[in-house]
């Protein structure tokens, strides 16, 4: 921040927290009266408790009363990528029953005389805090942390405390109010697709025309017909793996179809023009033919819109229009239609991968109207669907703007822009000098004391080394070796880190997927 507003101080995550640790890495059973809430379990609207493990009961008194999780606390997730540094705010429900924490959250518990925790809570959702993660995370890909002295090192700038009262309550309000908003603009691609659905139900049911047979005096029946019957041929793609090449005829799969639309620009492999030339005729794409997928993602078609070769894979089939009796267009909307989805799921056959044969996508059935009729049936679903482009574009918008509102707040709230300033309001000053009070109050032991802390880390970092050399497995877990070194377990683990961070360490953090757990493992030196 370039400038403070009046009564703010800059100060640490640490200064303004009684208690700052990572959490354990326990035994779990199915099930016990002790839950563990562990980095899955953490979402910004609190905790999903559909992910909690539990402890084996064995375990359950390695956990002091100040490691449970109390109202105001926050969890922190401290290890992986994706969710680095997602944080929930406890409230009082969640401690129904009692809860821990294992090795990859990191409690974060303000002085609540001092601190409104939800106040802290909207400065680490804050871009400004989010986007720094990254810089203040260690260890390679797919392994960093993000460290106790990380969190307990960064800075925030606190408000006096009833006016931090104030922003949270504002905050409060105004979020709910964002959240309402993205609900609402979630469900309009839902209504859309509903929508789209209705009219193309309508079109291919002859309602939407119903009025043009009157006016045009058009009397000719409607038949049920075979996809078979309208077509000159429906075949899938090569089933045979063809020769790559690094560039020419691009190969698509279904992924170049799956909005319902054709992307050549997909491909991910090319083949040669020789190759391409000895295809039957069938398999070659040309403009107005429709492909469907029949594998996987199945009843997904697309219109051919394009004058350029491609193949593709055998998951895709290609439908060639007999144009005498249908327009592509038609056949487009009807294969879109609810009538072929349901037919598709009625023939597909597997389960976690669905298949049409193409026997069985021939014998589908489709209504069809003399071609006069299926052009103006084409025309007033294009008519009907540019207005839900239309919405659709507004909703993208519209989107991005409410997407923007909560770190517009954020950063509003802490430049002092969001409420207004009291004078009278306790200055920050005397706010952290009764935070430092009480730290000076606590038993030695609960203290986390900044000079000794760093004196016994450059005095133990060798101790340390030498008890992993002395490990009679590379492998080892934190808890492991604390057994072989029983000391402040933050202590331990900020000495971890600092050999994590060595030039040429002499171990390296891994983690486990199935275990989920992260794990260390000894080098040669």
């Amino acid at each position: 921040m370039s400038k403070l507003p009046s009564g703010w101080e800059i100060t640490t995550i640490l200064d303004i927290t009684e208690y700052l640790s990572r959490g354990k890495q326990p035994k779990y059973v199915n099930n016990s009266s002790l839950p563990v809430i562990n980095q899955k379990a953490i979402r910004w609207s609190g905790i999903q408790n559909q992910y909690l493990k539990y402890v084996d009961p064995a375990q359950f008194d390695r956990w002091t009363p100040k490691q449970f999780i109390r109202s105001g606390d926050l969890l922190c997730n401290s290890t992986g990528t994706g969710t680095l540094g997602r944080v929930c705010l406890i409230t009082q429900q969640d401690l129904k029953p009692p809860k821990v924490v294992d090795s990859h959250v990191t409690i974060i518990r303000p002085y609540q005389t001092a601190i409104d925790p939800r106040f802290l809570f909207s400065w680490l959702q804050s871009s400004q805090v989010q986007e720094s993660i990254a810089s203040l995370a260690t260890g390679a890909t797919n392994q960093i942390e993000l460290s106790r002295a990380a969190i307990a090192s960064m800075s925030i700038p606190i408000a006096p405390l009833n006016e931090q009262k104030r922003i949270a309550d504002k905050l409060d309000r105004l979020l709910a109010q964002v959240d309402a908003c993205k609900y609402r603009l979630d469900r309009i691609p839902l209504i859309l697709d509903r929508f789209r659905q209705s009219v193309l139900l309508l079109a291919m049911s002859g309602e939407l025309t119903a009025e043009w047979r009157e006016i045009s005096y058009e009397s000719a029946e409607w038949q049920t017909v075979m996809l078979s019957e309208i077509c000159s041929s429906i075949v899938d793609g090569t089933h045979q793996a063809p020769p790559q090449t690094e560039s020419g005829i691009p190969f698509i799969t279904i992924a170049a179809i799956n909005d319902g639309r054709l992307h050549i620009e997909k491909a991910t492999r090319f083949v040669s023009s020789l190759y391409f030339e000895q295809l039957q005729p069938s398999r070659k794409p040309v403009i107005g033919d429709i492909l469907f997928s029949v594998t996987g993602s199945i009843a997904i078609p697309a219109l051919v819109d394009v004058n350029e070769p491609f193949i593709f894979q055998r998951h895709i089939a290609i439908l060639k229009p007999d144009l005498s009796r249908i327009v592509s267009k038609f056949l487009f909307y009807g294969l879109s239609s609810e009538h072929i989805k349901i037919q598709s799921q009625a023939v597909a056959t597997g389960t976690a991968r669905k298949t049409i044969s193409i026997s069985s996508l021939r014998a589908f059935e489709i209504e069809l109207p003399c071609i006069d009729e299926q052009i103006e049936i084409i025309h007033r679903i294009e008519s009907l669907f540019a207005y839900t482009d239309l919405i659709a574009e507004r909703y993208k918008k519209a989107y991005i703007q409410v997407e923007q509102l909560t770190p517009t707040l954020l950063n509003m709230a802490f430049h002092g822009e969001l409420v207004p300033q009291d004078p009278a309001d306790e200055p920050v000053s005397v706010l952290l000098e009764r935070i430092r009070i009480a730290k000076a109050a606590q038993p030695i032991e609960q203290r986390v004391p900044t000079i000794r802390r760093s004196t016994m880390t450059k005095l133990s970092q060798e101790s340390v080394k030498e008890v992993i050399h002395q490990l009679p497995n590379d492998k080892f877990s934190f808890d492991e070796l604390r057994q072989k070194i029983p000391s402040d377990y933050d202590l331990l683990q900020d000495i971890l880190f600092t050999l994590l961070d060595e030039t040429d360490p002499i171990l390296q953090q891994v983690f486990d997927r199935e275990a989920e757990s992260m794990y260390f493992v000894r080098g040669s030196k």
